[in-house]
């Protein structure tokens, strides 16, 4: 069953590979593959149910006596709780996703991005370039690069009107967005496990790995200025985002800003402070600017016309849902995968036939341009343990798993960038991908090699640094 399984991973794949030939839409091939991948597995239960279940007993996250009950009917086992399980994770992200565009087409809407607009504005393509480039960077590590990448697709299209230019500058808010979530403990999904379970600390990440980071975006970013020529010119009024001419006035743009991408900002603090799911922040910020946005239009512009078109409400219904259910696909079908036991196993496979963390994490990051990076994270993990002093004393190369080992660094750079490499392998890319329109393809003949360069430049800068560069200071 796991052959058929892969089979039709590996088909829905590349069917959305090749949509601009098939003319089939992403979002319903995804679907399908993600419905279709659990029916398999659910008719395989007799062969899955009591490996997993075995698997959580020995973690501690099953008792013995529930193990008992599951293995008596491992078909309803997997078809509710263990799909209960994945399908919460999964709407955790949908949710968040949700909320967080329409927080971001609500900000659009009502003239928020206007003074980034003014601030990040030039005619020269190239200062532009670096100018997004930095700017994503920084809020991917501040945000998530999911996020991130809402907001500055959002921002050029206020800023960009030629088209072909645009999806430029967006394959670079991909590749940016993935680098700076990479540094930061809450800047990716990955980084945060990692930080969570203590593999790495706050300040371990950051001194370790923001050199690299920063190195695989200026890599590609170098190489895409110099394709740019020509001037920028910003599109009028009511083209491509935010309609001018149903603006609030200076004070009401600033405070629908500052609720918005200062709400998306306080998130992860909100996730901290109260241990709920990051959703429910979005959410949160969601029911604040719609508050607002309500109330300034009942009171300054109850009655227009072309201000009641701008009220959340209207603007939900044309949040872009084929890339919500996209991602949905994706996720769900991605996860059937990992249940087989595929993802571990080749895991396990990489370990034992390689064995070098540089070869091992540098292979997981290009498995996560294909696959969700969680997973892979996950099973890595799961694999080798934090190691402390005795376990150091007792097998010295075990010193390259303590906390802010360099294994342990260098899983979160390369689960993190790597997903770059493919449009489909991060959130930012799946994001970017529904909004701007992008297709697999151009993405990967336009940007793949250059995500590739930047990552490989990253990951050896981190191989140089620790082994040669300590190596002279310290001799």
């Amino acid at each position: 069953m796991t052959t058929a399984i892969i089979t039709v991973f590996v088909v829905g794949y590349l069917c959305i590979a090749l949509e601009s030939l098939t003319r089939i839409n992403k979002a319903g091939v995804a679907l399908f593959m993600g419905i279709a991948c659990w029916v398999l597995l659910l008719m395989g239960a007799a062969e899955y149910g009591p490996v997993i279940i075995e698997k959580l007993v020995a973690s501690g996250l099953m008792t013995e006596g529930h193990a008992a009950e599951a293995l008596k009917d491992c078909a309803h086992y997997m078809s509710t709780e263990l799909f209960h399980g994945y399908i919460g994770e999964v709407c955790q992200t949908i949710l968040f996703l949700m909320g967080a565009m329409t927080v971001v087409e609500t900000v659009d809407r009502h003239g928020g991005f206007s003074f980034v607009k003014s601030a990040l504005y030039t005619p020269n393509p190239k200062a532009l370039l670096w100018k997004v480039c930095c700017m994503t960077f920084i809020l991917s590590a501040t945000l998530d690069n999911m996020t991130t990448s809402i907001v500055m697709v959002m921002v050029l299209k206020n800023l960009i009107a030629d088209k072909a230019t645009r999806m430029k500058f967006a394959g670079m808010v991909i590749i940016a967005a993935n680098a700076g979530g990479a540094f930061s403990p809450i800047g990716d999904v990955t980084t945060i496990m990692l930080w969570i379970k203590g593999c790495v600390s706050t300040t371990g990440i950051i001194t370790g790995i923001l050199t690299p980071s920063i190195i695989c975006m200026v890599i590609p970013a170098i190489i895409v200025t110099f394709t740019l020529k020509g001037r920028i010119e910003a599109p009028a009024d009511g083209e491509n985002g935010g309609d001018d001419r149903v603006l609030f006035s200076p004070f009401g743009r600033n405070l629908i800003f500052v609720l918005g991408v200062g709400g998306l900002i306080f998130v992860p603090f909100f996730h901290n402070l109260t241990d709920l799911p990051p959703f429910m922040g979005v959410l949160l910020i969601l029911s604040l600017l719609w508050i607002a946005t309500e109330t300034i239009i009942g009171i300054c512009h109850h009655g227009q016309t072309e201000y009641e078109k701008s009220r959340v409400s209207s603007i939900i219904s044309r949040i872009d849902m084929s890339t919500i259910l996209f991602f949905l696909g994706i996720l769900i079908a991605v996860d059937a995968v990992a249940a087989t036991g595929t993802l571990e196993w080749l895991g396990k496979w990489l370990n034992d036939s390689v064995g070098n963390i540089y070869i091992v994490n540098s292979a997981v990051g290009a498995f996560s341009s294909v696959v969700d990076n969680v997973p892979l994270v996950a099973s890595a993990m799961g694999m080798y343990p934090i190691a402390d002093s005795a376990m150091v004393a007792a097998d010295p190369t075990m010193a390259d798993y303590v906390q802010d080992g360099l294994f342990w660094e260098l899983l979160a750079f390369c689960a993190g960038t790597g997903g770059s490499i493919l449009i489909i392998g991060s959130a930012a890319g799946v994001v970017v991908m529904g909004l701007e329109k992008i297709s697999f393809i151009w993405y990967l003949k336009n940007f793949s090699l250059l995500a590739i360069a930047g990552y490989v430049a990253g990951i050896a800068w981190y191989w140089f640094e620790k082994t040669i560069l300590l190596g002279l200071i310290f001799g």
